[in-house]
């Protein structure tokens, strides 16, 4: 468990804010300029605050009124820029050497690094620098990994080959992550743990599912951004392309490929892509029809945000206010979503 409390002024800024971040993917969200770096760097030692204190485990990292600020180096904290930042003049395997030797052959194997170990950073793609980048972080055998908007300088393509490489970073090394993203996408996909923070304050925390499923975020998440994240298990592909996910409150179908049968998935649903409708719908060329319940809503004139249930799932709609007060809705009501195949993309299904 990390525990940060922090205050810290700046010019015509300041941070006044605390959350637990536990096992798992942490993503600090919120829109350039919110203080996610600040406090990141807070963390690893590279800011002092003005007061608080930050607690990794039973290891105190800062606490002002007890005196302590323990040196970047003693942190044990592995760091990754936005920038790889690797030494052009040395080779890959240098630039892993560089970090430290922990773990080096199940490391390099989990990132891919075997065929890149002899090249140098100038004759990489934009997401081996990254991987090389995590890589040189994690042999320092770090207690706690910190990563800054690694994807932000990555086109679509480079973003996607990495992206499974730090899902398997999340779930099977176990090593507390601290992740800075403002791309909703990255954060449906990877958070276990997500923290909103808007100008210098933490407004929602909680677990992923829980935080972008609740009406009150899409503020923060925009409305465009905003959705729920389904959890289940890929159950079929089927021989025209498409293949079926399994979880607790129905199946879907989705394009494939969605990977073998049996694996864990994780699908982000955008509350613009949901239909509501009061009543079961036929004849339409949708394929998912879910029945849910009304669980709550929040919004103004332009759009009403709608919370949902399915089974033990949380889902969100966004509809017109005039949509909303057409089909009355409270919470409780009893109605259905409306889902086509095609609104979710391949990089809206994680692992």
């Amino acid at each position: 468990m990390l525990s940060v409390a922090l205050r810290h002024a700046f010019a015509d800024f300041s941070l006044d804010l605390g959350f637990e971040a536990p096992a798992g993917l942490t993503v600090l969200f919120g829109p350039s300029g919110s203080g996610k770096t600040s406090v990141v760097n807070g963390v690893a030692g590279l800011l002092r605050p003005d007061a608080g204190r930050i607690v990794l485990g039973d290891r105190v990292l800062f606490d002002h009124d007890g005196g302590l600020n323990l040196p970047t180096h003693r942190r044990h904290i592995g760091y990754v820029f936005q920038d790889a930042r690797l030494f052009p003049h040395m080779t890959v395997a240098a630039n892993l050497t560089y970090g430290g030797s922990h773990d080096r052959a199940n490391i390099i194997d989990l990132l891919g690094l075997a065929d890149l170990l002899h090249r140098r950073p100038a004759t990489l793609s934009g997401g081996e620098k990254q991987r090389v980048a995590l890589g040189r972080a994690l042999m320092s055998d770090p207690e706690l990994l910190l990563m800054d908007e690694p994807l932000a300088g990555l086109d679509t393509p480079r973003k996607a080959e990495i992206m499974p490489y730090i899902e398997a970073l999340r779930d099977r090394t176990g090593l507390p992550i601290l992740y800075v993203s403002h791309d909703v996408g990255e954060v449906a996909r990877l958070a276990t743990t997500l923290v909103l923070i808007d100008r210098g304050r933490v407004t929602r925390a909680g677990p992923v599912d829980a935080v972008l499923a609740d009406p009150a975020s899409v503020p923060l998440m925009g409305p465009r951004d905003a959705g729920a994240v389904i959890r289940g298990t890929v159950a079929a592909h089927d021989r025209d392309g498409l293949g079926v996910v399994a979880f607790d409150g129905g199946r879907l179908i989705l394009p494939g490929p969605l990977g073998p049968v049996g694996a864990a998935v994780r699908v982000r649903v955008a509350a613009q892509d949901v239909i509501l409708s009061l009543t079961a719908p036929t004849g339409i060329s949708a394929l998912n029809v879910l029945p849910v319940t009304v669980t709550g809503m929040q919004g103004g004139a332009a759009g009403v945000a709608v919370g949902l249930r399915v089974g033990n799932t949380a889902l969100l709609a966004r509809v017109t206010r005039r949509s909303a007060d057409a089909l009355g809705l409270v919470a409780g009501q009893q109605m259905f979503a409306i889902l086509k195949a095609n609104a979710i993309a391949p990089q809206d299904v994680g692992t």
